[in-house]
């Protein structure tokens, strides 16, 4: 290829982003927008694999058939997401066994949420109405997203999500009918979740280095702030219909901002825990390499099978 090319095609990829029309794996793309894409894909899809662990954790506890039925659905639709996700970042050229690899070996990061730790039933709930909600805000948008496989496996993955958020809600709404017991269970999972729901949103703007040039390109559509204030917009109102207190005393309405205030985010625990040092980190990866390495007599017999097919 030519300078005189690549300037051409450089062109080409800079109206097709201003245009807000799609990224095609055929299209000539920069370095820094593949590998930025691939990076967001990789937290995307190994936080959708990660994330089974918490509430699959529940399985066997569940208190009845309904409800173990109900979870058993919900960590299968978050391992096909993973999938979906895996999928999308492969025709950017990324290797899947390579993406595991750095996942497994703490090279690459998923959300700092599933690094606590479900303590109880209602904890199920709570991820479903919280972390859920938080990912239908964060996540909506990407539907939109100016890389098209990541943008169409988006919009099946929301629409599941969204799923998800309600039948937390539901379960939620059920214990809050219930014992005494039952609403203590609820608003204490709820004060263990609240916080670290919002810092599912990333760091502040200001300490955000890959927010200006995602937004540039269009791969996200919105800053975290932003996410993180529209997403307290909506919970709040959740929360008084649910009966739960969440637990900032500084959060109340702004009439003059027409949003709701709130308090100081920890952000000193955000990053301990995104560096390795929150309540499961260790657990949650050993897990994911624990069961990549049971699973590799599957993988040889698949890559076997495969060949035989060709051969025939």
């Amino acid at each position: 290829m030519t300078a005189v090319d690549e300037v051409e095609l450089r062109q080409h990829f800079e109206a097709t982003i201003a245009h807000d029309q799609r990224i095609e794996p055929r299209d000539w793309m920069p370095d820094g927008y593949r590998n930025t894409v691939i990076r967001q894909i990789a937290q995307h899809a190994h936080s959708e694999i990660i994330g089974m662990q918490p509430e699959g954790n529940w399985i066997t506890r569940a208190p009845s058939l309904r409800r173990k039925a109900i979870l058993i659905a919900k960590v299968q639709d978050e391992a096909g997401h993973g999938l979906y996700l895996y999928s999308a970042a492969e025709t950017l050229g990324a290797d899947r066994a390579d993406l595991t690899d750095k996942l497994i070996t703490s090279r690459q990061k998923y959300s700092s949420i599933f690094n606590y730790p479900t303590m109880s039933y209602a904890d199920v709930g709570v991820i479903g109405w919280l972390v859920d909600g938080a990912a239908i805000c964060n996540q909506v948008p990407l539907c939109r997203s100016s890389y098209g496989p990541y943008a169409r496996a988006m919009i099946r993955i929301c629409k599941e999500e969204s799923f998800h958020q309600r039948q937390g809600y539901e379960l939620l709404m059920t214990m809050m009918r219930g014992t005494t017991e039952q609403q203590a269970m609820v608003q204490d999972a709820t004060d263990r979740f609240w916080w670290p729901s919002l810092m599912m949103f990333g760091p502040p703007d200001d300490a955000s280095p890959n927010t200006a040039r995602s937004m540039g390109w269009g791969i996200k559509r919105h800053t975290n702030d932003e996410l993180r204030q529209r997403f307290v917009d909506m919970t709040v109102p959740q929360a008084q219909k649910l009966g739960v207190t969440l637990p900032d005393a500084q959060l109340r309405w702004n009439g003059e901002r027409g949003h709701y205030d709130f308090g100081p985010i920890d952000w000193q625990e955000f990053f301990a825990v995104v560096k390795g040092d929150g309540p499961c980190n260790s657990q949650r990866i050993e897990h994911r390499r624990r069961a990549h390495e049971d699973g590799a007599w599957v993988r040889e017999a698949a890559i076997a099978h495969a060949r035989k097919a060709v051969a025939r």
